[in-house]
């Protein structure tokens, strides 16, 4: 497909946009395995036989593709007006810390109404802890790049107080974790997998997210900040509501994945909720260019990547880290292609 016709199809784009940075970021990859001694060729034959060769090794990629997606929306939402919301890590756990709080002291709620409660509670924490940033941006306080980043550390530390503190399970062999949730604040899994209802919420999610910006008038203002805040100030459209507006969905969405991943794959608060899903939907949504089909092809790639982390620790003898030292180059290309287009 030549430039001129990917121009015209903005979707092949975006997904070639995706494959060209990561076959790079592998190559680079490739040659620090060599370096160790490694060899890479091997390496990702294992990662790619383990994470897709077979139906369950698919099905946790997919797993792991959920908060991935949403905490990529989550900065790609606020970045159609051109700010930089780092904080995804930091609302997922809020979310999850809200929906915990739902679980714990609202399990008396139908079964049928528990879930929507805590999901309406993720989203609720989340949003509310993006917003923040937002009001301080909007404000000219503080740039939302610096309170976003700050306040994912709030918000693990949050979460550690309460595991280690009023919600530590008393029966849990002295282990920093929340009781057991009940089977109704559990999301329903689809079929025999481990896939649970939380695909569901981030495929409409993305949806939305694609609808809203082409076909409302709320997508054509936002297009217009983000094209020219100063001509769309002049013409009447409120800025500081909308930077505020959409950090907290944004925000809304990583605590929908918190919820997502304390209901359905925890089953109670851990401190070790999250191995990182807000930084790596920062990166998938920087090398998407926060477009939808981009965004689900980067977190499938990411996802296969993170699923094979634990192969490469059994088949080459790796540590755990290398998947971090994967995504490491994976930012370094994206940062170093946005610098050479600048």
């Amino acid at each position: 497909m030549t430039d001129a016709s990917l121009r015209r199809h903005p979707r092949a784009e975006a997904v070639a946009r995706f494959l060209g940075l990561l076959a790079f970021a592998l190559a680079v990859f490739a040659a620090v395995l060599l370096v160790s001694g490694k060899n890479p060729l091997r390496a990702y034959v294992d990662v790619f036989a383990s994470t897709l060769g077979t139906p369950y090794g698919f099905s946790e990629t997919i797993v792991k593709m959920i908060p991935l997606m949403l905490t990529a929306l989550a900065v790609a939402i606020p970045a159609r007006i051109w700010l930089i919301n780092v904080g995804g890590e930091g609302q997922l756990f809020i979310g999850a810390l809200a929906a915990t709080g739902v679980a714990l002291h609202l399990a008396f709620l139908p079964g049928w109404l528990l879930p929507v409660v805590m999901a309406a509670a993720g989203v609720l924490g989340g949003g509310l802890w993006a917003a923040a940033s937002g009001v301080l941006h909007a404000r000219g306080w503080v740039s939302e790049t610096i309170s976003t980043l700050l306040m994912n550390y709030v918000a693990v530390l949050l979460v550690n107080f309460v595991v280690f503190g009023p919600w530590k399970d008393p029966e849990g062999v002295n282990y920093p974790q929340t009781a057991e949730f009940v089977a109704a604040a559990v999301l329903p899994m689809l079929g025999t997998t481990r896939i649970h209802l939380g695909l569901v919420f981030a495929l409409v999610a993305l949806v939305l997210f694609a609808l809203a910006m082409r076909r409302t008038r709320w997508g054509l203002e936002v297009r217009a900040i983000g094209g020219n805040a100063e001509a769309a100030r002049r013409t009447g459209i409120p800025i500081g509501r909308y930077v505020v507006v959409l950090m907290f969905v944004g925000g809304g969405l990583a605590g929908l994945a918190g919820m997502a991943e304390v209901s359905a794959i925890q089953g109670r608060l851990r401190p070790s909720l999250s191995p990182g899903y807000g930084y790596s939907g920062f990166l998938i949504a920087w090398m998407a260019r926060g477009h939808p089909v981009g965004i689900a092809a980067g977190a499938f790639g990411l996802a296969v990547v993170t699923a094979g982390g634990d192969i490469l620790q059994m088949t080459q003898a790796l540590p755990g880290s290398v998947v971090n030292i994967l995504m490491a180059v994976m930012l370094f290309v994206v940062l170093g292609r946005q610098g050479a287009r600048r």
